[in-house]
C-alpha cells in the first residue's frame, strides 16, 4: 500500500510538470497551427521554413489564456493517472499471486533473464496495463476534450464531473471509449517490442563478464522502449483524434477537421496525407511538403 501510494504522489507531480508539453502536443496532433511558419535553419544550417516549436506555442497559450491556460484539462489526467495506478497495482499483484495462462509451455517460475521469464512477465504486465488503460480512458477522452477547446473557444467541458454528464448525455457509454481500441493496441505493441527486443540486445550483444553490465542491460531497456514508442506513435495519434472526433468541438468537427466512422478510416486518411507522425516532434518542425497554410483556420491543407 506504501508504494502504490508513493507511486501515486511521484506520478501525479510528473503529471502536473509535463501537462503543458502534453497540451501542446494534442493541440498539435490535431492539426490545430494558430502561428505561422517562418524561415529558421535546419541541423545543416540550411534555409528552411519551419514551425513554430514547444516554447513558442506556449507562449502563444499564455498570451491568450495566461499561464494557468497551459494546465487545461490538468483534474481529469491526475484522476486518470491515480486511478490508473492503483489498478495497475492491484491487478499486477493478482497475476503474481495466481498462475496465468502460460505460453511456450514454460513454468511460472522460469530461470531469471530466460525468454520464458521474460514472456511470462510481459504478459502479465500487459494484463495490468490493458485493465488500467480501460478504467482509464473515460478520464483521458475528458482530458482530451478540455484541451481541444482551446482551437473554439469553448467551455462545454468544464470540470471532470461536469464533463462526464455531458459525454453521458450526448453519446452515452460508449462516448467514454471513443478512441480505446488503437490505444490499446499501440500500448500492446509497444510493450511487447520493447521487451523482447531488450531481451535480444541483453542476451546476444552484451556480456555478462563486462564490466557496468547493469547500466547497459539499463540502457537497452530505455532504448528499446524509445524505439517502441516511436514504432507504435500513429495509435497514439489516431487514439487522440478519435477520442475528440465529431464530439460537438471545433476541434473535432468538418471543416476544421474530418469525420472518422471508424478508428480505421482515420489511419487510413492520416496515411493517405502523410500525417502518421504529426506531432510526435516538438522540436525543428518542417513545414509539410505540399501543404498551404491557411490563415482563418490555422492549420494545414
Amino acid at each position: 500500500m506504501a508504494d502504490a501510494c508513493g507511486q501515486v504522489v511521484l506520478g501525479s507531480g510528473l503529471t502536473v510538470l509535463s501537462h503543458p508539453l502534453m497540451y501542446i502536443k494534442v493541440l498539435i496532433q490535431v492539426g490545430h497551427e494558430p502561428l505561422p511558419p517562418t524561415l529558421g535553419r535546419n541541423l545543416f544550417g540550411r534555409q528552411v521554413y519551419q514551425l513554430p516549436g514547444l516554447f513558442s506555442y506556449a507562449k502563444h497559450i499564455i498570451k491568450i489564456d495566461g499561464k494557468a491556460g497551459l494546465f487545461k484539462g490538468l483534474g481529469p489526467r491526475l484522476c486518470a493517472g491515480t486511478i490508473g495506478t492503483v489498478v495497475h497495482s492491484k491487478v499486477l499483484q493478482r497475476c503474481q499471486d495466481h498462475i496465468i495462462p502460460q505460453v511456450l509451455g514454460g513454468q511460472q517460475n522460469a530461470v531469471d533473464g530466460s525468454l520464458q521469464h521474460v514472456v511470462n512477465e510481459t504478459t502479465k504486465e500487459m494484463i495490468a496495463r490493458s485493465c488500467a488503460t480501460i478504467v482509464t480512458h473515460p478520464f483521458h477522452v475528458i482530458t482530451l476534450r478540455c484541451m481541444v477547446q482551446f482551437i473554439g473557444r469553448e467551455t462545454k467541458y468544464s470540470g471532470v464531473f461536469d464533463s462526464i454528464l455531458t459525454v453521458y448525455r450526448e453519446e452515452g457509454i460508449l462516448g467514454f471509449f471513443a478512441g480505446l481500441i488503437p490505444r490499446l493496441l499501440g500500448d500492446i505493441l509497444s510493450l511487447w517490442i520493447c521487451n523482447l527486443l531488450a531481451h535480444l540486445i541483453n542476451t546476444y550483444a552484451i556480456d555478462d563478464s563486462m564490466s557496468h553490465t547493469g547500466e547497459m542491460k539499463n540502457c537497452s531497456q530505455a532504448v528499446t522502449g524509445f524505439f517502441a514508442s516511436m514504432l507504435t506513435y500513429p495509435f497514439v495519434l489516431v487514439s487522440n483524434l478519435m477520442a475528440v472526433n465529431n464530439c460537438g468541438l471545433a476541434g473535432g468537427l468538418y471543416p476544421y477537421a474530418s469525420v472518422y466512422p471508424t478508428w480505421v478510416d482515420c489511419w487510413r486518411h492520416l496515411s493517405r496525407e502523410g500525417n502518421m507522425s504529426r506531432g510526435n516532434s516538438l522540436f525543428f518542425r518542417k513545414l509539410p511538403a505540399g501543404k498551404v497554410y491557411v490563415v482563418d483556420q490555422q492549420r494545414f491543407f
